[in-house]
C-alpha cells in the first residue's frame, strides 16, 4: 500500500471516529444519569464529602468560569450539557492528536539520534 493511500485511510478513519464521538457527545449527553458519579457516591456514602475544602483549587482554574460540572455556565439548560460534551470531545481529540504528532515518527523518517553527522 502506498503512503498516500495509507494517509487517506487514516484521515478517513480519524474523521469518522471524531464524527461518531461528536454525535454521541452532543445527542446522548442529555440522557446521562442525574445521580452522582462513582466518587461522589462513595463520598456521600462514607460521609467524607463534608471534609472537602471550602476554597477548592479547581475553582481557581480558568475553565471554572466557563464550565459547571458537565455543563456550560450561563447557557440554557437544554444545550448546556451537549455544548460541554462537544467542547470536551474536541479538546480531548486535540490533545490526543497533538500527542500523536509529537510522539509518533512518520514512516521513512529516521529517528534523530540515528542520523549521522557528516
Amino acid at each position: 500500500m502506498n503512503n498516500r493511500l495509507y494517509q487517506q485511510r487514516n484521515r478517513a478513519l480519524m474523521v469518522t471516529g471524531l464524527g461518531i464521538a461528536l454525535l454521541i457527545a452532543i445527542f446522548l449527553s442529555p440522557f446521562a444519569s442525574k445521580y452522582p458519579d462513582g466518587l461522589d457516591r462513595v463520598s456521600e456514602d462514607l460521609k467524607f464529602g463534608e471534609k472537602e475544602l471550602t476554597d477548592k483549587p479547581a475553582h481557581k482554574l480558568p475553565f471554572y468560569a466557563i464550565f459547571d460540572e458537565y455543563a456550560v455556565r450561563n447557557v440554557p439548560e437544554q444545550i448546556a450539557t451537549p455544548l460541554a460534551g462537544l467542547a470536551g470531545t474536541l479538546v480531548t481529540f486535540g490533545l490526543a492528536w497533538g500527542a500523536g504528532k509529537l510522539l509518533v515518527r512518520r514512516p521513512g523518517v529516521p529517528p534523530e539520534d540515528s542520523v549521522s553527522d557528516k
